[in-house]
C-alpha cells in the first residue's frame, strides 16, 4: 500500500474495488440465467446452452489453484488486475458473439478471469484485514453474494426484456473500470508484513503442472456436468471422462512432487488444519446443491409458486448467512474456531434433516424459515474456517491455501449436482413407475419434464397432477437427506482431522499486535 497513508484511510477504496470485484463474479453467475430465451431465440444452439453455465464454472474452478500459487509468487495486485482484464475483455467478446459457439468459448474466456477474482479478492481480504476485524471484511463480500442472488436474476431478466441480452454481459465493463482503477490507484502491497517475495531468480512457474491441474480438473468437471444429461453415466463418454481423469490425476502427482515450486504443493495436504478444511468445504459445495438448485423446483412445482416468490424462498439464506459470518467472531473468539464450525454444521445437519418433516404440501414460510436457519448455520461453519485456515499461513502461502480452500468447495458443488441429480431422478423414476395404472400413461419420466408439466395448467388431471406433485416433493426430500449426510462427512472431517486449536502463524500474530499497539496509541 502506499506509504504515509493511515492505514484506515487506505482500505476502503480497496475493498469497495475488492466488493466490486467480487460483484463481477456473483452477478455473473446469476444474471445469465433468466436470459436464457432470449439467448437462444436470437443465437440458436439450444442442446448446448448448458455449456453457458459449464463451461464458465470449470474454467474458474481449474484456475483457482494456479492463480493461488501465482499470487503468492508474483503478488496479488499483477493477478488481480490481469483477472479482471481478462474477465472484462471476455465480458466485451461475449456481448459480440455470433453464434452459441463463440459465446460459449467467450464464457469460457471469462471463467479464466473469473478465477483470479475469487481466489484474489479472498487473499486480499485476508492480508488487509487482522484476525479479530476480518469477519467484517467477509461479512461485506459475502454480502455481495447474497445479493447478487436476489438482484442478478430480476436485472437479467429486465435487460432482456426491455433492452437486449448482450447488455447482461456490456454493464460488466463500468464496473470492472471503476474497479481497475481503484485496485492500481490505491493498492500497494505492503510486503512488510509477510514474508518478502521470492527473488526474481527463484520465480518459476510450474506450467507442466498448471497443464496437468487443468487436465485433471477438466476432464473431472466435464463427466460430472454432462453425466446423465449429454450421455448415460455408464456410457462410454463417462468412463473414458473419468479414466481420463484418473491418468491425469497420476500424473499430477508425478509432476508436483518433482517440480521446484509446485502449483498444488505438498505441504496442502500434509497440515491437518489445511486438509481438514479442505474436506469440510468440499462437503459444504456438496450440501450447497440441494437448497440453491433443488429448492426452486420444490417451490415452483410442490408449493406452486412463481420463479420469483421461489427466488425469495431460497433468498432467506443469503440473508442470514452474512448476518451470522459477521458475528461469528463473538462466537469463535470465545469457544475457538473448530468448535464454532462444529456448531454451525450440527445445526445445518439438523435444519437439513427438518425438510423432510414439512408438511404436504405446506406453505411457503415453512421452507423459509429453514432457509432463514440454514443461512445462519452455515455463517457460523464457513467463515471462522476460512480465517483459521487464512490465518494458520504466512504471506507467501495464503494464496495457495486460499485458492485449495476455494477449488475443494467448487468441486464438490459440481459432484453434489451430478450425485443428487442422480439421486433426485432415481427417487423420481421410482414413484413414476409405481403409478397407479389409471394415471400412468404420458407422464414425464425425469425431474425437468415433470417440472415443465406441472408448470402447463390443464395439461394434466388433478389426480396425476397431485401425484407428480407429491413425487417431487419425495424426490426433493430424499436430496436433503444427502445434503445432511453431507453436513456430517464435513462434522466428522472437523472431529478427526483438525486440531482442537487452529495454528496461528507468526506473521498473523505480529499483524494482530500492531493493529492493537496502533489502537491503543489512538
Amino acid at each position: 500500500m502506499a506509504a504515509g497513508r493511515a492505514p484506515g484511510s487506505r482500505r476502503g477504496p480497496v475493498v469497495a474495488a475488492l466488493m466490486l470485484a467480487m460483484a463481477l463474479a456473483a452477478l455473473d453467475s446469476t444474471i445469465i440465467a433468466t436470459a436464457i430465451p432470449q439467448i437462444v431465440g436470437d443465437l440458436g444452439g439450444f442442446a448446448v446452452f448448458t455449456w453457458l453455465f459449464s463451461g464458465y464454472l470449470l474454467a474458474v474452478t481449474v484456475t483457482l489453484p494456479v492463480y493461488g500459487k501465482l499470487s503468492d509468487t508474483f503478488g496479488r495486485k499483477p493477478i488481480l488486475i490481469a483477472g479482471i482484464a481478462l474477465f472484462l475483455i471476455g465480458s466485451l467478446a461475449c456481448a459480440a458473439a455470433w453464434n452459441m459457439a463463440s459465446l460459449i468459448a467467450f464464457r469460457v474466456l471469462q471463467g479464466l478471469g473469473g478465477g483470479a477474482l475469487q481466489g484474489t479478492v479472498q487473499t486480499i481480504a485476508a492480508d488487509l484485514y487482522p484476525m479479530k476485524e476480518r469477519p467484517k471484511i467477509q461479512a461485506k463480500l459475502s454480502s455481495v453474494w447474497a445479493t447478487s442472488s436476489v438482484a442478478g436474476p430480476a436485472a437479467g431478466g429486465l435487460l432482456a426484456a426491455y433492452a437486449d441480452w448482450r447488455w447482461i454481459f456490456l454493464v460488466n465493463l463500468p464496473v470492472g473500470a471503476i474497479a481497475l482503477w481503484l485496485i492500481i490507484r490505491h493498492f500497494f502491497e505492503d510486503k512488510g508484513r509477510g514474508p518478502a517475495h521470492p527473488a526474481p531468480a527463484r520465480r518459476r512457474i510450474d506450467w507442466p503442472g498448471a497443464l496437468a491441474v487443468f487436465a485433471t480438473g477438466g476432464l473431472l468437471l466435464t463427466a460430472l456436468v454432462q453425466g446423465g444429461v449429454a450421455w448415460p453415466w455408464l456410457s462410454a463418454p463417462s468412463l473414458l471422462l473419468f479414466a481420463g481423469t484418473a491418468l491425469c490425476a497420476a500424473a499430477t502427482v508425478l509432476i508436483e512432487r518433482r517440480a521446484a515450486e509446485p502449483v498444488i504443493p505438498g505441504w496442502v495436504w500434509r497440515r491437518r488444519t489445511i486438509s481438514a478444511v479442505n474436506v469440510a468445504l468440499g462437503a459444504l459445495g456438496l450440501l450447497m446443491v440441494a437448497p440453491t438448485v433443488f429448492l426452486p423446483t420444490y417451490a415452483q412445482a410442490v408449493l406452486g409458486l412463481s420463479p420469483t416468490a421461489a427466488g425469495f424462498v431460497l433468498s432467506m439464506m443469503t440473508l442470514s448467512w452474512p448476518v451470522s459470518a459477521a458475528f461469528s467472531s463473538h462466537v469463535y473468539n470465545r469457544i475457538g474456531i473448530r468448535n464454532c464450525a462444529l456448531v454451525g454444521i450440527g445445526a445445518a445437519a439438523l435444519v437439513l434433516l427438518s425438510f423432510p418433516l414439512l408438511p404436504y404440501p405446506g406453505a411457503a414460510w415453512q421452507p423459509a424459515l429453514l432457509m432463514l436457519a440454514l443461512g445462519a448455520a452455515l455463517g457460523l461453519f464457513q467463515l471462522p474456517l476460512i480465517i483459521g485456515v487464512q490465518s494458520s499461513v504466512g504471506y507467501a502461502e495464503r494464496g495457495t491455501t486460499t485458492a485449495s480452500v476455494l477449488f475443494c468447495r467448487q468441486v464438490g458443488q459440481s459432484l453434489g449436482a451430478a450425485l443428487f441429480g442422480a439421486i433426485a431422478n432415481a427417487a423420481l423414476n421410482d414413484r413414476l413407475a409405481h403409478a397407479p395404472a389409471d394415471i400412468r400413461p404420458g407422464l414425464p419420466d425425469d425431474l425437468d419434464a415433470v417440472s415443465h408439466a406441472l408448470e402447463r395448467a390443464g395439461a394434466l388431471t388433478a389426480r396425476a397432477t397431485d401425484y407428480l406433485r407429491r413425487a417431487v416433493d419425495t424426490s426433493v426430500e430424499h436430496v436433503y437427506l444427502g445434503a445432511a449426510a453431507a453436513a456430517a462427512l464435513a462434522l466428522l472431517a472437523l472431529l478427526l482431522l483438525a486440531p482442537r486449536r487452529f495454528p496461528v502463524h507468526a506473521d498473523a500474530r505480529t499483524r494482530q499486535e500492531t493493529e492493537d499497539a496502533g489502537a491503543a496509541g489512538d
